[in-house]
């Protein structure tokens, strides 16, 4: 049985793919570590642990970028063990180009994983065959590995009514825009007593507004008493102050799953900590899902995006930012991110967005998100 050989960088999942794949699996695992990498080790080694149930070991080394020191590192461990494979995907550049050298002076093989298409291909000898390596990660073990931990996720059943009144939301979505905006006001207004502010009469007499109100009485998501939005519990609430979005996009993706299996895990309204090494951070995020090993970032928005509060500090650019950090953060080089916004945003988060690398999706769009995931995620 062999045992991989993988170097500890910012850049996990090509290190914990080959060993949960069936085809690839080693019997244990070394982790060649540089002091600066301490926690992605140990992120990486209790992942490794868990998912895929094998022994790890730390080999250290000095300093990441001297070539001989590396050198020698990986000889001493190569006298070490008579049965290596080195996976040199991650790792500094003097790194991998070390270990390379010592294993293929060893006549050890070598392999590296392909950063887009997830392939795993072999450098000595290189007369082997490629492998497509199966998408077997999850969402708890891809998030450990980038130091983040799930505390909370949702739960919760959605009512059929509920599902048939956002479909009609989104198939009106241009003429509730102005009603959306004023229900979402109040039932924020609501988040702790589940009683909102008195409504002004003013939007009493407003049709659109009336409509809503009363499609969201039909489902039992609020009543009306004494001037006031009543919700029966937070999930209502929550429902009625935008969740109905998350709750349609999370509902595209899962139909788009059945038809592309690449699609290897999704989870909504997650709550997660990470560690920073300066204590933990807590974030939400609305929709996730992994494609083919990689991380696919959702952002539902249901609120008004004033085109006065389109700079650096406004709301627009505070979704735009966060998306931006936790794509980063948690998906690596090959994290993705999407704004899905009911209401049109500002042009200038519209320029922020697309000089980020942030997909935006707004307004009428909506109705096309089979269609815009596919082509997104392909």
């Amino acid at each position: 049985m062999s045992r991989h050989v993988c170097l500890v960088s910012d850049q996990a999942v090509p290190n914990i793919t080959p060993v949960l794949d069936p085809d690839t699996r080693p019997a244990a695992v070394t982790l060649v570590v540089a002091p600066e990498m301490e926690r992605q080790a140990r992120w990486l080694k209790k992942v490794l642990r868990e998912a895929c149930g094998v022994p790890v070991e730390r080999w250290p080394v000095a300093d990441a970028w001297d070539a001989e020191h590396l050198l020698g590192r990986f000889m001493e461990l190569l006298e070490a063990h008579d049965d290596l494979i080195l996976n040199a995907t991650c790792g500094t550049r003097p790194m991998s180009i070390a270990a390379f050298e010592a294993f293929r002076a060893y006549e050890r093989p070598v392999f590296y994983v392909h950063p887009f298409t997830d392939e795993l291909f072999w450098l000595h000898p290189h007369d082997r065959p490629r492998h497509q390596l199966a998408d077997r990660i999850k969402l708890r073990h891809f998030l450990l590995a980038c130091g983040a931990e799930i505390k909370a996720s949702a739960d919760i059943r959605i009512p059929p009514a509920y599902r048939e009144l956002t479909a009609y939301l989104v198939l009106r979505v241009e003429d509730f825009a102005g009603a959306l905006r004023v229900l979402n006001w109040y039932a924020a207004s609501a988040r702790e007593t589940l009683e909102s502010e008195p409504i002004r009469s003013e939007y009493l007499h407003r049709p659109e507004f009336l409509e809503l109100l009363n499609r969201f009485q039909a489902v039992d998501a609020l009543r009306i008493r004494h001037g006031r939005l009543v919700f029966p519990d937070e999930n209502a609430r929550f429902f009625v102050n935008g969740g109905w979005l998350e709750e349609h996009v999370f509902s595209q993706v899962q139909q788009l799953r059945r038809r592309l299996p690449l699609i290897q895990d999704l989870a909504r309204n997650l709550l997660i900590a990470r560690d920073t090494g300066h204590g933990e951070v807590e974030n939400e995020l609305d929709v996730v899902f992994l494609a083919n090993n990689h991380l696919y970032l959702i952002e539902c928005k249901t609120r008004h995006f004033h085109p006065e509060e389109a700079d650096e500090n406004g709301p627009g650019a505070e979704a735009i930012y966060k998306l931006d950090t936790l794509k980063e953060v948690l998906g690596g080089l090959h994290g993705r991110g999407i704004l899905v916004s009911y209401l049109p945003l500002a042009e200038p988060d519209r320029r922020r967005a697309a000089d980020l690398g942030i997909r935006v999706c707004e307004g009428r769009q909506i109705q096309d998100l089979p269609h815009i995931f596919r082509e997104w995620i392909i």
